[in-house]
């Protein structure tokens, strides 16, 4: 039961990707730089988490202690998010919602397959096998259709 929960919330997660988009392109077109736009987003961003943040450490009765070492490896994860919002701000008006996500969704799978091949950061390893790349081929050719017809 919980595995249809957690699949249906990635389904959402996924969608709100794609309400973002046009959300954060109207934003930059009235700002006038998606740069501007997409520093906004994140800061929204950060402040609603750091809400939730404080509640769940004060509801749990936990300690965050924030002088735990991390590596810089950690921090790119934001830096990489960044480049992926701006990115998407410059890019929805220009090849359209559908097509930026189609794109997106092609990446994030050759990436993905890239990972799990690697055992990049623990994640367990999966061979990269001859229907993963069928799958990701079949992938881009519908992506590369949606953005040419």
């Amino acid at each position: 039961m919980m595995g249809a929960v957690w699949s249906l919330l990635g389904i959402l997660s996924g969608a709100f990707i794609a309400i973002r988009a046009p959300i954060n392109s109207q934003l930059a077109r009235g700002l006038g730089l998606p740069v501007a736009a997409a520093a906004f987003s994140f800061l929204s961003g950060a402040v609603v988490l750091g809400i939730i943040a404080i509640a769940v450490v004060k509801l749990q009765g936990l300690s965050l202690d924030w002088k735990a070492p991390a590596p810089w490896l950690f921090v790119t994860g934001g830096m990489l998010g960044g480049f992926y919002v701006t990115l998407s701000t410059i890019l929805t008006p220009r090849i359209g919602a559908a097509a930026l996500m189609a794109f997106l969704v092609a990446g994030q799978l050759i990436a993905g397959m890239l990972v799990d091949r690697a055992g990049f950061l623990g994640v367990a390893v999966r061979e990269v096998s001859l229907g993963r790349v069928a799958g990701a081929v079949l992938l881009l050719v519908g992506a590369l259709l949606i953005r040419l017809y």
